[in-house]
């Protein structure tokens, strides 16, 4: 099974970076960030795929790396975000994606910005669940 780990963090915290980098060890792969790598080199049957709102919206890139997907690379996508309250990310991220025709898990990952360390076993065993 191909899987890939792409993630959207901007704040000096990183939090979203820590919770891509656990999911990712919980899976065997590589987080990497959109800024680094945005494109798939080839067809993924999993993308884990993560942001947070900033301002209460998307980040632009963010929005910009989910518009630019082919839906001929990606199976199946599992969302993941992080912030103070909002769920906003995924519900936005799920949107485009579906419009797209990619199929979106269901199920995401949410840890709220000041409860990363706590979540990041979590975030592994997510990670690990959505595989099998």
């Amino acid at each position: 099974m191909k899987i890939a780990v792409r993630y959207c963090s901007k704040t000096q915290f990183g939090n979203t970076r820590r919770i891509a980098v656990a999911i990712a060890e919980g899976v065997g792969v590589r987080a990497v960030s959109i800024t680094a790598k945005p494109q798939l080199e080839e067809k993924v049957d999993i993308l884990f795929l993560g942001g947070a709102p900033y301002a209460n919206i998307m980040a632009p890139e963010l929005r910009d790396y989910v518009n630019s997907i082919d839906p001929a690379m990606v199976s199946k996508v599992v969302l993941f975000t992080t912030s103070n309250w909002s769920k906003r990310t995924v519900l936005a991220l799920k949107k485009i994606l579906k419009s797209k025709g990619i199929s979106v898990c269901d199920e995401f990952f949410y840890a709220h910005m000041l409860k990363i360390d706590e979540k990041l076993e979590e975030a592994k065993a997510f990670g690990k669940k959505m595989i099998s």
